[in-house]
Parts: structure tokens; sequence; C-alpha cells
């Protein structure tokens, strides 16, 4: 059941970090873009981590005050809740 959990926090991280660098490509190009919403929806099923790094590596969406500060936050949640789940069924 741990290595279920972990699996799905690496799969969603990744994820996230993958969509953070799609979504700045997008926008260079002035294409169609991923909508914050689906963003959002990525980070909370776990995907905060990975989309902050993103955010960091890409230069993306950091002036937005919802994502600099928020994103950082969940993902900080989501380690503590991962933690927690882990020390929990072990």
């Amino acid at each position: 059941m741990v290595n279920a959990i972990a699996l799905i926090y690496l799969i969603m991280n990744v994820a996230g970090f993958y969509l953070m660098k799609l979504d700045k490509e997008k926008a260079k190009r002035n294409q169609y873009r991923i909508s914050e919403k689906k963003l959002w929806i990525t980070a909370f099923l776990s995907g905060a981590a990975g989309m902050t790094l993103g955010m960091k590596t890409f230069r993306h969406k950091t002036k937005h005050v919802q994502f600099k500060w928020g994103l950082p936050i969940l993902a900080m949640l989501e380690a503590g809740l991962l933690v927690y789940l882990v020390i929990l069924l072990s």
C-alpha cells in the first residue's frame, strides 16, 4: 500500500512538472493554453511539488501570487500528508 501511494505521488509530480513545461512552451508560441483550473486540479491531486519545481525551472506563473505562494504551501502540506500516511501504514 505504501509503495502504491509513493508511486502515485511520484507520477503526479512528474505530470505536474511536465504540465508547467508544456504550458510555458504554449505561452511562448501564443498557442491555446492549459487552463489554470486543470493546473490546480493536478496540484491538488498530489502534483504540487512537481509543479513548484516546474514553475521555478521554467519561470512560469511566477508573477501569479496564487501560484507563487499557493503551490509551495500545498506542496508542503502534501509532503506532510505523505509522511503521515507512510508512518500510519507501516
